[in-house]
């Protein structure tokens, strides 16, 4: 049974004013060792307004350029059904593309595939992804979580949890400084619970665990933790 986390409400410093979640996306990528599966992660800078050195997957604010960005191939019709239950075909690509994006720019990886021909974006992110000379690629991903940051709090998100085998990646960059993540790491389950997390975070770890214990499995549902009436919630998608 899927329970609501019980330290979702104690992750941020309460404000009086209410604040409309953004929508953000976030990557699970999971590499399967002799060892048992490992997944990305890196620990946030100390300065950082949000979750100061929490550790936790690349992921970050949904950008207007994801939703303009047309190649990457197509979301499977399971994962497509789901995130467009609230949101068009073009925002349920954003999300997914925010979530590649992100991880290019906090850990320096390229999710999807060589191309030979690639489009011209404003967005510079995007520019600096397509000089590797790869393209996103969509057709790989699971959506597996969504949660939305409770009220009253510093920063609130409304952030699509993705997931997706590390055989995606197409292109890693060298180890470089950077803004948010400090050295991210592919940690086994267990070293990641170790750590200072989020209490979403550790409820997703708790999906990646079983979503590899039963396979690609589309019917499986998809969490949905919220806030109601003051109580923390979980719903299915």
């Amino acid at each position: 049974m899927v329970k609501p986390p019980a330290a979702f409400e104690k992750d941020e410093v309460i404000v009086k004013n209410r604040l409309r979640p953004k929508d953000a996306a976030t990557l699970v990528l999971v590499r399967r060792d002799r060892d048992g599966p490992r997944v990305l992660m890196g620990q946030r800078h100390g300065n950082m307004a949000f979750m100061a050195n929490k550790f936790v997957f690349p992921g970050g604010r949904v950008d207007p350029g994801d939703q303009r960005i047309l190649l990457g191939g197509d979301l499977r019709p399971h994962v497509a059904e789901r995130l467009t239950k609230d949101a068009n075909a073009q925002r349920a690509r954003g999300f997914a593309l925010a979530a590649i994006r992100e991880t290019f720019e906090e850990a320096g990886i390229l999710v999807g595939e060589p191309v030979q021909k690639l489009p011209r974006t404003r967005a510079p992110a995007w520019r600096k992804f397509f000089a590797h000379g790869v393209a996103p690629r969509l057709d790989a991903f699971e959506f597996i979580a969504r949660a939305i940051t409770p009220p009253n709090r510093t920063r609130r998100f409304d952030a699509r949890f993705f997931m997706a085998d590390a055989e995606t990646i197409a292109h890693t960059l060298d180890a470089r400084d950077n803004e948010e993540l400090l050295t991210p790491s592919w940690l086994t389950l267990a070293e990641a619970r170790a750590l200072d997390l989020p209490s979403i975070t550790r409820v997703v770890l708790d999906e990646v665990e079983a979503r590899i214990g039963d396979g690609a499995d589309a019917a499986r549902p998809v969490p949905f933790f919220r806030f109601r009436g003051g109580k923390s919630q979980v719903d299915f998608l």
